[in-house]
């Protein structure tokens, strides 16, 4: 990939390209939007330009030299990237250690050092303080690039020593040509991109046909008389561990499922006072609003955010699906 077919962030790219031009490239940006929308992908790429051996014009890269392979493949000596453990909840300050020991050493191919530091919405106040001096004098030739999905959520020591790169949501023109690009889809597209509220990132996991029957299965189920809670949790259940062994992916699956039974109540919701999303028309409002009282949904909606806060909270999956199922069905 390269600039040239990069999806929706044709703004930011023409920033950082004429700051690159006139010299005034910054040592670090802030990179803030929903999650799924591309910012790491715009990243990998700004990593490419800058590190490519055969560039065939300025800040642009070529994508087929040793250095371009070696960005993709997340292997270039001079391409860092860090992110929070997956078994903890905060970017740990063992993590930004280990990180500071690597950002120390010069770049080995060139003059330059690209950092990708993920999950900046997780430093606390120890880890942030650590990253200062670095942040505020970085070693010649680096450039970091911080992803976060809110601005408000920083501390201000990042703040006040980056750019802030903001991300918006793709259109729904650039997701269907991202999706056709890739050959994900096979039938009728349109519910994807309605869903995906302008996310790749969630648009390709709703390409998944177990991810899709889940959810359909959910919504018959909202929309019966006597839903069961049982029934419920073994779906959602059975639907995580499809995604593999490992917790990462588990717990990412676990998540949009969580989303997705969110959004179903919300359109019911919403159709109870008579106003329709761009989802309604896949969401079977009107059935299930027939099925649930406002409070009712009230309720459920909530055990749902809750839900998603077990989640990232590193509760196990099953019992967090179990609340969630036995919370929703109690209160119909």
């Amino acid at each position: 990939m390269a600039w040239n077919q990069l999806r929706g962030h044709a703004h930011q790219v023409d920033q950082l390209r004429q700051a690159h031009r006139t010299g005034r490239l910054g040592h670090a940006y802030l990179c803030v939007g929903p999650e799924g929308i591309g910012k790491r992908r715009f990243a990998t790429e700004l990593a490419k330009a800058l590190l490519c051996e055969n560039s065939p014009s300025q800040f642009d890269a070529c994508d087929h030299c040793p250095a371009c392979a070696q960005v993709e493949a997340g292997t270039h000596p001079d391409f860092v990237t860090a992110q929070k453990p997956e078994d903890r909840v905060e970017f740990t300050i063992e993590t930004m250690r280990e990180l500071l020991v690597k950002l120390s050493l010069r770049p080995t191919r060139g003059t330059r050092k690209v950092t990708v530091i993920e999950d900046v919405d997780d430093f606390n106040e120890e880890t942030a303080n650590c990253f200062l001096k670095t942040l505020e004098e970085p070693p010649p030739g680096s450039i970091f690039l911080l992803l976060a999905t809110s601005a408000e959520r920083q501390l201000a020591t990042i703040l006040s020593r980056a750019q802030v790169l903001t991300f918006q949501t793709l259109s729904d023109s650039d997701l269907r040509s991202i999706l056709a690009e890739q050959e994900l889809v096979t039938g009728n597209i349109e519910p994807i991109i309605a869903l995906s509220a302008g996310r790749v990132g969630r648009a390709v996991a709703l390409t998944d046909e177990k991810v899709w029957s889940c959810r359909e299965s959910v919504l018959s189920l909202l929309a019966s008389a006597k839903p069961s809670a049982l029934e419920l949790s073994q779906l959602l259940i059975a639907t995580v561990e499809d995604a593999g062994k490992d917790s990462p992916s588990q717990r990412e699956r676990a998540s949009l499922l969580v989303q997705l039974v969110g959004e179903l109540l919300r359109d019911a919701l919403r159709a109870k006072h008579g106003v329709y999303s761009k989802t309604a028309a896949y969401s079977n409002s009107e059935a299930i609003a027939r099925c649930w009282s406002e409070v009712s949904l009230c309720d459920s909606i909530e055990a749902t955010v809750e839900a998603e806060r077990l989640i990232q909270r590193r509760v196990p999956v099953p019992i967090a699906m179990e609340q969630l199922a036995d919370r929703v069905v109690t209160v119909t």
